[in-house]
């Protein structure tokens, strides 16, 4: 496991802008993982890796507000995690988010996972850590009105996540009302209902990360992540 160390910003440049920057020279998609505590996120992120090695290499930055059983979980993967701790703050900024970066080997990455603390209350500031691309994640345990409660999480993100659609026959759940309020905050946003624990909606997770990987490397053909 990797362990974040400190740098320098040169003058004038912003921490997002060299994310930005190191993420585009290394050619690495970055994701910033959004979503209330226990919403499934770790989970989702081991279940990733699982389906998309070894055709993609996967990094992850893990953010908790003190322990690290969330890095240790993903780590036995063999992947390269850097763990935050950000004490009290609610969420990750970009200064903690460069230091992270710059403890990770880019170049041997195709896709990162920035998997943020678990909060659906997140700064602006915490939405804007140089990544590619923005998904929340809502639980099915967490009831149907968190879009609409969150309408400004679902506003700014490129993909919606509802985990844990297996319980939805021991769970009440108005899917149909869950879908409208997502769709009426953000019509272009990808939506994907998924369980990640017995499988049915994470091939096309990982079809639509295969997608915006593939375009930011300038491949065609992804059908081999998959077998």
């Amino acid at each position: 496991m990797n362990t974040a160390v400190p740098t320098k910003t040169p003058k004038g440049v912003t921490p997002v802008a060299e994310i930005r920057k190191a993420l585009g020279d290394a050619g690495v998609f970055a994701v910033n993982l959004i979503g209330g505590p226990g919403c499934g996120k770790t989970t989702l992120v081991n279940q990733t890796i699982d389906r998309l090695r070894p055709h993609v290499r996967v990094g992850v930055i893990a953010a908790d507000l003190r322990t690290r059983r969330d890095a240790d979980r993903i780590a036995r993967h063999g992947v390269q995690v850097v763990q935050v701790n950000t004490g009290d703050e609610p969420s990750l900024d970009a200064p903690q988010v460069l230091k992270a970066i710059n403890a990770l080997d880019l170049k041997s990455l195709d896709l990162l996972f920035i998997e943020n603390v678990g909060s659906l209350t997140v700064r602006k500031a915490a939405r804007r850590l140089g990544q590619n691309a923005t998904v929340t994640v809502f639980s099915v345990a967490a009831g149907d009105d968190k879009a609409q409660k969150h309408q400004d999480l679902v506003e700014a993100t490129d993909a919606v996540v509802l985990s844990k659609t297996d319980l939805l026959s021991a769970i009440p759940f108005d899917l149909a009302a869950f879908r409208e309020d997502v769709r009426r905050a953000n019509p272009s946003a990808e939506l994907v209902e998924l369980s990640a624990t017995t499988g049915p909606g994470i091939n096309r997770w990982c079809e639509w990360l295969a997608r915006k990987v593939n375009k930011r490397c300038g491949c065609d053909d992804a059908s081999h992540w998959f077998g």
